[in-house]
């Protein structure tokens, strides 16, 4: 059975007070270009926030990569003090970190460990140099499809979500550049060509999982693929992608093409679904269909990596200018000063209950006001937004 609760407050501004949280009057001017509701948000959310588990997790991950984009791009302390306090206790000065549980073979677990790069570029610590070391070796005995994927997880054998190439892949493309080891590089290609050639649909989106075992009843039995195209699953699929094609400069140049093909190939495929409001709905390619919704988290996820695939010079004019479009029509019609609305809390595939990929099934998920996914989401795309125009 699932244990899926988060105390998430549906008001940022009226939930209880956890730290003291204060942005600079610079980053509020700054952050206000999108609107007014913007900086206040963000810093309350900030204020309230509480992590999602005690032990490493990738929906905290989310939340500290948001941090760090917005200290990079503003240079405010507050969102790199509130990283570095949330470190104290996760990865200790000799580098160790008592809270991630790599035997579990989660995929979901090396997301938090994209931050390690960053912070130990800005710090100088080695601890941050060893944890990379201690992240990196699930993923040495992480097990894996006999296409060569990793599994998303040991309680879902055989199986390849759209979600796990975000939380590793980047992860694992980061650590190849700074280890200088061309054949992870190589290996992580690999698993995003697998993708592209295993879970594509006929109109250039994706299908959320794949089961190479076809033993999940929610598998196609011919094909092992999920039923539908989530939205969520379509944004974490484009983070993929274009973190990994950040993250591999100066690795193979025959690599970083192909990583550059699919990002175009599936950008152009999400503009076709994109809706009249600049948006990307629950089930990308069934817009049309009653229940329907349009998606916060997926909607700002695809406007986070439209935006940096165009800073990074792989897309063109269309890309370069939905991307900035598509974030503000999120921020207009999600974004209140308390609230970040329309997230779907969570979906998935199988488990118990079961969730058997159907679209009654993704209608049926909660929306969850602030969920970290959301909000996350939200801080990369910002970020992104301020770096409209930068190489």
């Amino acid at each position: 059975m699932m244990n899926l609760s988060h105390n998430i407050p549906v008001d940022v501004i009226d939930a209880p007070m956890r730290r003291t949280f204060t942005v600079s009057n610079a980053t509020i001017r700054t952050l206000s270009k999108f609107g007014a509701q913007v900086p206040v948000f963000i810093g309350n959310y900030f204020k309230s926030w509480e992590p999602y588990r005690p032990y490493w997790n990738y929906e905290d991950g989310i939340v500290w990569k948001g941090a760090l984009d917005l200290y990079q791009t503003t240079g405010d302390e507050a969102f790199l003090d509130y990283i570095l306090k949330e470190m104290e206790t996760r990865v200790l000065p000799d580098g160790s970190m008592p809270t991630f549980l790599p035997t579990e073979y989660n995929i979901d677990h090396i997301n938090g460990g994209k931050i390690l790069f960053p912070l130990y570029e800005i710090i100088g610590e080695d601890r941050f140099r060893k944890a990379m070391d201690i992240q990196f070796a699930q993923l040495k005995d992480h097990p894996r499809t006999k296409s060569g994927n990793y599994w998303h997880k040991q309680i879902y054998p055989h199986q390849v979500w759209l979600d796990g190439m975000f939380m590793a892949q980047p992860f694992q493309v980061a650590y190849a550049r700074i280890t200088g080891n061309e054949a992870l590089f190589a290996d992580s290609v690999q698993q995003f060509s697998n993708v592209d050639r295993l879970l594509k649909k006929d109109n250039g989106l994706y299908f959320h999982g794949w089961d190479e075992s076809r033993q999940e009843r929610w598998s196609n039995p011919d094909t092992g693929l999920s039923p539908n195209v989530w939205g969520r699953a379509m944004g974490w699929w484009i983070g993929a992608l274009v973190e990994s094609y950040e993250h591999s400069t100066g690795l193979d140049e025959a690599g970083r093409a192909e990583i550059a093909r699919i990002t175009r190939d599936t950008l152009s495929a999400l503009l076709k679904f994109r809706s009249a409001n600049g948006l990307w709905y629950q089930v990308v390619d069934q817009g049309d269909r009653d229940g329907n919704y349009e998606e916060a988290s997926a909607s700002l996820m695809i406007s986070y990596g439209l935006m940096k695939a165009a800073r990074l010079g792989i897309v063109g004019d269309a890309e370069r200018i939905a991307g900035p479009d598509s974030l503000q029509a999120a921020i207009d019609r999600f974004l209140t000063p308390t609230a970040l609305n329309g997230i779907c809390g969570v979906a998935g595939l199988g488990n118990v209950p079961y969730r058997d990929g159907t679209f009654a099934y993704y209608m049926s998920e909660k929306i969850t006001p602030n969920d970290p996914k959301g909000v996350g989401a939200l801080m990369w795309s910002l970020s992104e937004g301020l770096n409209e125009g930068k190489a």
